[in-house]
């Protein structure tokens, strides 16, 4: 990095030009701040998001697998993860006092950042008011999605301790595949059926990746 005229570092180049100016490579070597002996923290950023492909994939990678990356100890590996967590704890606060159904695209993005990237399947429950808005969101399960694994009484369970009037149903499908399997179909016809009885209505059932969503209710697989 010594080697570069100033205006061409990324600290200093944020600072003339502001840090929208940056490339995605200068913006995590500013996280990064150091190389190696054998690399500067510049090829090392372009190297990490030549190895993930791309930049959207970044968060996938968990500490272990950020520690298996030559240049990247523990300090840089836990940077990089408070960067992603930081960045999910945004996404999450700014849907706290919307609408959520007002602001689907949203819900959407916070979504993809809670579950979206996760290796396995997870199962959250949202629950809103009856303006919409969220009182409380909990990951129920971690793993295959089967009706006889996913009991309602788990689900709606948390809905009464926390007065919920109506509750969305998320979970990921890690394979990529945004395409309602028939254990989801099953699964959102029993929540659906026990919403009804209850009084706490499942608005939806979506099904995200790190790259789409899905909505049961849009399908019409919820009535």
């Amino acid at each position: 990095m010594a080697d570069l005229p100033p205006y061409q570092r990324p600290r200093e180049k944020a600072l003339i030009s502001g840090i929208e100016s940056l490339s995605d490579e200068e913006v995590l070597a500013l996280i990064l701040r150091s190389g190696t002996r054998s690399e500067s923290v510049l090829d090392l950023s372009v190297r990490i998001l030549r190895m993930v492909q791309s930049l959207s994939q970044l968060p996938r990678l968990s500490y272990f697998q950020l520690m298996q990356i030559p240049g990247i100890k523990t300090a840089k590996a836990m940077e990089l993860m408070a960067v992603f967590e930081l960045s999910k704890r945004v996404l999450r606060s700014s849907m706290m006092d919307k609408n959520v159904m007002n602001s689907p695209e949203l819900l959407i993005h916070w979504l993809k950042s809670e579950v979206g990237y996760k290796h396995q399947e997870h199962l959250m429950a949202i629950y809103l008011n009856t303006q919409n808005q969220i009182v409380s969101y909990k990951t129920l399960f971690v793993g295959t999605l089967d009706k006889s694994v996913i009991h309602p009484r788990e689900i709606f369970r948390e809905a009464v301790e926390s007065s919920a009037s109506r509750l969305l149903v998320i979970h990921n499908h890690p394979s990529g595949s945004i395409t309602p399997s028939q254990a989801d179909i099953e699964v959102t016809a029993v929540l659906n059926e026990v919403g009804q009885l209850m009084g706490i209505p499942l608005l939806d059932h979506l099904i995200v990746t790190d790259s789409g969503y899905c909505s049961l209710r849009q399908n019409m697989i919820i009535d």
